[in-house]
């Protein structure tokens, strides 16, 4: 049975109540509430078998939500029509559907805010949680909220017979005057919406800026970025400065590990396998150290005082690499000493071909 049928035969049933229009009204409005009960017993219906065959509670919730605005929908409507067989003057029946036309677009309003509700706590728990740490779910959500607001305010104008082309007219232009007011706010706002949709980096990932600050990234906003840095320093930076600039994403890539390499010079005449074996046993005896990938050790070039050598670790956070540096760094130098390997320092030779013949007094 099609929507105009089931008005068609709300009618018909209102007839054979006789010429009264209060009983026609009291009859169209009654028959509406069991049909708002059939159809939300049906639809709820419906829709719950498909819920019963699903592992998530996200259907279960779209049913308990979806109850009282369809019962509400059918109500509204029989009221509607009830106050048309009323045949009241124009100016009360044209309130009276003004506010039944209120009351359920402020009922569906409701629902779609529950609904995008349960859709954002359903995603916050999902598994891929990329949506989640990159700032898009709650940007998402706050867009979907802006638009619903929009709309009921859109229907109700309708609703009540409001022209809305000079509205919108007006809002044209107090935009434009808005976006020349606020170009820097606005350029920040579109640079968090590309770091967001972009991803460089995410909520606890440790990146380098331009300008030298280096921290962990806290918060992720449509206007400005927040680091903490290893002083515990929050530092705010504006979206349109980090869009335009080169980041450095020490925890990007497909795992988010860090690699540290430790610089060390040892004297010409050393024995270069015994420097690798020793580096190489330092690497193995740091707990921090992963052994996956493991540690290696690089003889890079021959310096001008010394033989220069590198060691390649990797730990898991790169939050950790000044510490771990600075332990790598003084664990060689004892491993060093204790086995006899020579750290050098620069030296000059000065060759001098003259002295200055001695003066008498």
């Amino acid at each position: 049975m099609t929507f105009d049928e089931l008005v068609s035969y709300a009618q018909q049933l209102a007839d054979f109540v006789g010429p009264n229009i209060y009983l026609k009204a009291v009859m169209i409005a009654a028959a509406f509430v069991i049909i708002g009960k059939i159809a939300d017993k049906s639809i709820s219906g419906i829709i719950g078998r498909f819920a019963r065959q699903t592992s998530n509670n996200f259907d279960n919730q779209i049913v308990d939500l979806i109850h009282r605005p369809i019962f509400l929908s059918f109500v509204l409507l029989g009221l509607s029509l009830a106050t048309w067989q009323l045949k009241l003057p124009t100016a009360p029946t044209f309130i009276t559907i003004g506010i039944i036309k209120t009351i359920a677009i402020f009922v569906w309003y409701s629902t779609i805010m529950g609904l995008m509700a349960i859709t954002a706590g359903t995603l916050s728990k999902s598994r891929d949680r990329k949506i989640v740490q990159t700032g898009m779910l709650s940007l998402l959500h706050n867009v979907l909220k802006i638009i619903a607001v929009a709309l009921t305010v859109y229907f109700l104008f309708l609703a009540w017979n409001i022209d809305v082309t000079a509205w919108l007219a007006s809002a044209g232009i107090v935009g434009l005057a808005l976006s020349f007011a606020a170009k820097d706010t606005l350029s920040n706002l579109f640079a968090g919406v590309s770091i967001i949709m972009d991803a460089p980096y995410k909520t606890g990932d440790f990146i380098i800026l331009d300008s030298g600050e280096r921290g962990v990234v806290t918060d992720i906003g449509l206007r400005s970025t927040r680091i903490l840095t290893r002083d515990d320093v929050e530092i705010t930076v504006p979206n349109g400065i980090i869009g335009n600039g080169k980041i450095i994403n020490e925890a990007g890539g497909p795992p988010a590990q860090h690699r540290i390499r430790i610089a060390v010079g040892v004297a010409y005449g050393s024995d270069i396998d015994q420097v690798i074996e020793v580096l190489a046993a330092v690497a193995a005896n740091h707990s921090e150290v992963l052994a996956n990938p493991e540690p290696r050790v690089r003889f890079r070039l021959f310096g001008e005082s010394s033989l220069n050598f590198e060691l390649l670790v990797w730990i898991a956070k790169p939050i950790d690499r000044g510490r771990v540096s600075h332990e790598l760094n003084c664990d060689v130098y004892k491993a060093l000493r204790k086995n006899q390997i020579e750290i050098p320092f620069p030296q000059r030779d000065l060759h001098v071909r003259t002295m200055p013949a001695p003066t008498s007094d």
